[in-house]
């Protein structure tokens, strides 16, 4: 698989996970065959102001690459900026978070907030390809509600905005973390755009994984 210009050797993929995906923990991962491995979220808002610990989770060594870092935001011009700074530091691609459910999250605009309102997701996603020097990927999910999709929509915006791949979480934002991922939905994304797509949710195998691998990329 190839984004953009980044070479990624296999079709296991680490995904984000706050307070999980570190760099011992992505470390580990990559000497066990991860193939692209992906940081924690990190706030533009965060980054640009340097605010709290925001800065610690930009850590990252030769060993680990390919490595994308995940950032979150709502403000275009902040997204901008931090895009650019993570592009300078060591980011092989830069990933743009629009599936997390989370209430501090959701509550500012960010993450799966951004499914509510596509236009501000394709600025969003514009200004971070204006501001990177690496790839820019999209996290997203397959909508807010059950059976309100805006997968495919999005996956097409963020494809036209310069988005060089995108990551499908098979579960809605209202759903979190519940139920079963649908990876059917997974596959609409895929026949949507010409760009790569990495399907998200109920990997927990390495069957899991093979059931996909020839197909979207997978990951946990």
């Amino acid at each position: 698989m190839k984004i953009g210009s980044v070479d990624i050797p296999g079709f296991a993929v680490l995904a984000p996970l706050a307070g999980i995906s570190d760099l011992p923990f992505r470390l580990l991962c990559k000497e066990q065959g991860a193939a692209l491995v992906f940081t924690e979220m990190i706030s533009a808002e965060g980054l640009i102001r340097k605010q709290g610990g925001t800065e610690n989770l930009t850590e990252t060594c030769a060993e680990e690459k390919p490595v994308a870092f995940q950032l979150f935001g709502r403000n275009p011009v902040s997204m901008r900026e931090a895009a650019h700074r993570l592009s300078e530091i060591g980011a092989d691609i830069i990933d743009i978070n629009m599936g997390c459910p989370v209430r501090k999250v959701v509550s500012g605009g960010s993450g799966a907030a951004l499914l509510k309102d596509l236009t501000a997701a394709a600025a969003i996603i514009r200004a971070v390809v204006e501001g990177s020097k690496v790839p820019v990927t999209v996290k997203i999910r397959t909508g807010w509600n059950a059976e309100d999709y805006v997968d495919a929509e999005l996956a097409r915006a963020a494809e036209g905005a310069g988005a060089a791949a995108v990551t499908v979480h098979g579960r809605y934002a209202r759903q979190m973390f519940a139920g079963r991922a649908d990876w059917s939905r997974i596959a609409v994304v895929k026949d949507a755009v010409s760009i790569p797509v990495i399907g998200n949710g109920d990997v927990v195998t390495a069957a899991d994984a093979n059931v996909w691998s020839a197909r979207p990329a997978a990951t946990s």
